[in-house]
Protein backbone atom coordinates (compact mmCIF):
# COMPACT_ATOMS: atom_id res chain seq x y z
CA UNK A 1 0.00 0.00 0.00
CA UNK A 2 1.53 3.53 -0.63
CA UNK A 3 -1.37 5.39 -0.15
CA UNK A 4 -2.20 6.20 -3.46
CA UNK A 5 0.42 8.06 -4.00
CA UNK A 6 -0.23 10.75 -0.89
CA UNK A 7 3.54 11.08 0.74
CA UNK A 8 2.37 13.41 3.51
CA UNK A 9 -0.01 12.44 5.81
CA UNK A 10 -1.39 15.32 7.58
CA UNK A 11 -1.72 14.82 11.46
CA UNK A 12 -4.19 16.93 12.95
CA UNK A 13 -4.26 18.34 16.03
CA UNK A 14 -6.90 21.31 16.12
CA UNK A 15 -10.51 21.67 14.62
CA UNK A 16 -9.30 24.39 12.16
CA UNK A 17 -6.59 22.14 10.45
CA UNK A 18 -9.63 19.38 10.34
CA UNK A 19 -11.67 21.47 8.70
CA UNK A 20 -8.89 22.64 6.45
CA UNK A 21 -8.01 19.19 5.61
CA UNK A 22 -11.28 18.07 5.35
CA UNK A 23 -11.63 20.87 1.89
CA UNK A 24 -8.39 19.42 0.80
CA UNK A 25 -7.32 16.98 -1.45
CA UNK A 26 -5.87 14.68 1.01
CA UNK A 27 -7.51 11.15 1.15
CA UNK A 28 -5.44 10.05 4.40
CA UNK A 29 -5.02 11.83 7.34
CA UNK A 30 -4.49 10.90 11.50
CA UNK A 31 -6.01 12.98 13.78
CA UNK A 32 -3.93 13.57 17.16
CA UNK A 33 -5.08 14.32 20.40
CA UNK A 34 -8.70 14.21 20.19
CA UNK A 35 -11.26 13.87 22.86
CA UNK A 36 -13.46 10.98 22.88
CA UNK A 37 -16.45 13.35 22.80
CA UNK A 38 -15.26 14.75 19.47
CA UNK A 39 -14.62 11.31 17.61
CA UNK A 40 -17.84 10.32 16.86
CA UNK A 41 -18.36 14.32 15.07
CA UNK A 42 -15.02 13.96 13.26
CA UNK A 43 -15.32 10.49 11.70
CA UNK A 44 -18.61 11.50 10.06
CA UNK A 45 -17.02 14.52 9.08
CA UNK A 46 -14.42 12.41 7.51
CA UNK A 47 -16.33 9.98 5.87
CA UNK A 48 -18.83 12.83 4.20
CA UNK A 49 -15.92 14.22 2.55
CA UNK A 50 -14.05 10.33 1.65
CA UNK A 51 -11.24 11.23 3.84
CA UNK A 52 -9.69 7.67 5.74
CA UNK A 53 -8.39 8.38 9.08
CA UNK A 54 -5.86 7.16 11.09
CA UNK A 55 -6.69 7.50 14.29
CA UNK A 56 -3.83 8.05 17.05
CA UNK A 57 -5.18 5.48 19.94
CA UNK A 58 -2.36 6.36 22.62
CA UNK A 59 -3.37 10.15 22.31
CA UNK A 60 -7.00 10.08 22.68
CA UNK A 61 -8.13 11.75 25.93
CA UNK A 62 -10.60 10.22 27.90
CA UNK A 63 -9.58 6.68 26.02
CA UNK A 64 -7.34 4.41 28.23
CA UNK A 65 -4.96 2.64 24.97
CA UNK A 66 -5.75 -0.93 25.80
CA UNK A 67 -7.42 -3.66 24.17
CA UNK A 68 -11.01 -3.24 24.94
CA UNK A 69 -10.63 0.77 23.66
CA UNK A 70 -9.24 -0.95 20.78
CA UNK A 71 -12.01 -3.07 20.15
CA UNK A 72 -13.98 0.19 21.20
CA UNK A 73 -12.82 2.13 18.50
CA UNK A 74 -12.56 -0.77 15.73
CA UNK A 75 -15.97 -1.76 16.83
CA UNK A 76 -17.91 1.75 17.10
CA UNK A 77 -15.96 4.20 14.38
CA UNK A 78 -14.25 1.91 12.17
CA UNK A 79 -11.39 3.78 10.95
CA UNK A 80 -9.28 3.10 8.57
CA UNK A 81 -6.15 2.33 10.87
CA UNK A 82 -4.88 2.74 14.15
CA UNK A 83 -1.45 3.96 15.46
CA UNK A 84 0.40 2.83 18.73
CA UNK A 85 3.15 1.77 20.49
CA UNK A 86 0.76 -1.07 22.13
CA UNK A 87 1.56 -4.20 20.66
CA UNK A 88 -2.26 -5.59 21.95
CA UNK A 89 -3.63 -2.52 20.41
CA UNK A 90 -2.26 -3.25 17.13
CA UNK A 91 -3.14 -6.99 17.34
CA UNK A 92 -6.58 -5.72 17.90
CA UNK A 93 -6.84 -4.14 14.76
CA UNK A 94 -5.40 -6.63 12.64
CA UNK A 95 -7.82 -8.33 14.11
CA UNK A 96 -10.50 -6.16 12.73
CA UNK A 97 -9.23 -5.36 9.59
CA UNK A 98 -7.73 -2.42 10.37
CA UNK A 99 -4.53 -0.81 9.50
CA UNK A 100 -2.07 -1.22 12.36
CA UNK A 101 0.92 1.23 11.99
CA UNK A 102 3.29 0.88 15.24
CA UNK A 103 4.91 3.77 16.48
CA UNK A 104 8.19 3.17 17.26
CA UNK A 105 10.68 5.99 19.00
CA UNK A 106 14.14 6.07 18.01
CA UNK A 107 15.89 7.20 21.47
CA UNK A 108 18.94 4.71 21.50
CA UNK A 109 20.38 1.40 20.59
CA UNK A 110 18.27 -0.43 23.57
CA UNK A 111 15.16 0.82 22.53
CA UNK A 112 16.09 0.00 19.05
CA UNK A 113 15.99 -3.55 19.71
CA UNK A 114 13.54 -3.86 21.94
CA UNK A 115 11.56 -2.32 18.81
CA UNK A 116 12.51 -4.81 16.34
CA UNK A 117 11.15 -7.86 19.40
CA UNK A 118 8.01 -6.09 19.39
CA UNK A 119 7.71 -5.96 15.53
CA UNK A 120 8.56 -9.57 15.00
CA UNK A 121 5.46 -10.64 16.89
CA UNK A 122 2.72 -8.17 15.77
CA UNK A 123 3.86 -7.84 12.82
CA UNK A 124 2.18 -4.51 11.95
CA UNK A 125 1.15 -3.38 8.50
CA UNK A 126 3.38 0.12 8.89
CA UNK A 127 5.94 1.46 11.09
CA UNK A 128 6.08 4.95 11.86
CA UNK A 129 9.73 5.72 13.19
CA UNK A 130 10.30 9.02 15.28
CA UNK A 131 11.93 11.04 15.15
CA UNK A 132 12.08 10.75 10.99
CA UNK A 133 15.31 13.39 10.37
CA UNK A 134 17.43 10.31 11.05
CA UNK A 135 17.32 8.91 7.22
CA UNK A 136 19.93 6.45 7.61
CA UNK A 137 17.81 4.83 10.52
CA UNK A 138 14.87 4.80 8.51
CA UNK A 139 16.26 2.74 5.81
CA UNK A 140 18.08 0.58 8.88
CA UNK A 141 14.53 -0.39 10.62
CA UNK A 142 12.98 -0.94 6.49
CA UNK A 143 15.61 -3.07 5.89
CA UNK A 144 16.00 -5.01 9.63
CA UNK A 145 11.52 -5.56 9.63
CA UNK A 146 10.98 -5.21 5.90
CA UNK A 147 7.55 -3.95 6.84
CA UNK A 148 7.03 0.02 5.12
CA UNK A 149 8.19 2.94 7.19
CA UNK A 150 6.15 5.87 7.68
CA UNK A 151 8.53 8.62 9.16
CA UNK A 152 7.00 11.76 11.62
CA UNK A 153 8.83 13.98 14.57
CA UNK A 154 10.52 17.00 13.79
CA UNK A 155 10.49 16.86 10.33
CA UNK A 156 10.21 20.70 10.29
CA UNK A 157 11.30 21.05 6.09
CA UNK A 158 10.40 20.72 2.93
CA UNK A 159 13.86 19.40 2.40
CA UNK A 160 14.09 17.38 5.29
CA UNK A 161 10.11 15.17 4.13
CA UNK A 162 12.34 14.62 0.70
CA UNK A 163 15.58 13.04 2.30
CA UNK A 164 13.57 10.78 4.57
CA UNK A 165 11.44 9.69 1.30
CA UNK A 166 14.86 9.20 -0.29
CA UNK A 167 15.55 6.82 2.60
CA UNK A 168 13.23 4.52 1.86
CA UNK A 169 10.01 6.10 3.89
CA UNK A 170 6.24 5.47 1.93
CA UNK A 171 5.34 8.67 3.79
CA UNK A 172 5.60 11.42 6.30
CA UNK A 173 3.24 12.27 9.15
CA UNK A 174 3.39 15.89 10.14
CA UNK A 175 1.20 18.16 12.19
CA UNK A 176 3.33 21.30 10.60
CA UNK A 177 0.69 22.73 7.62
CA UNK A 178 3.44 24.59 6.03
CA UNK A 179 4.09 20.65 5.23
CA UNK A 180 1.07 19.92 3.91
CA UNK A 181 2.44 19.91 0.30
Amino acid sequence: MNFNGQKVLPAVKKMKDFEKILAADYQYIVLLDIHIGQLHSLMQHAKIHNKKIFLHADLIQGLKNDEYAAEFLCQTFKPFGLISTRGSVLRIAKKKGIVAIQRLFLLDTIALETSYKLVEKVRPDFIEVLPGVVPHLIKEVNEATDIPIIAGGLIRTKEEVEQVLQAGAVAVTTSRNNLWI
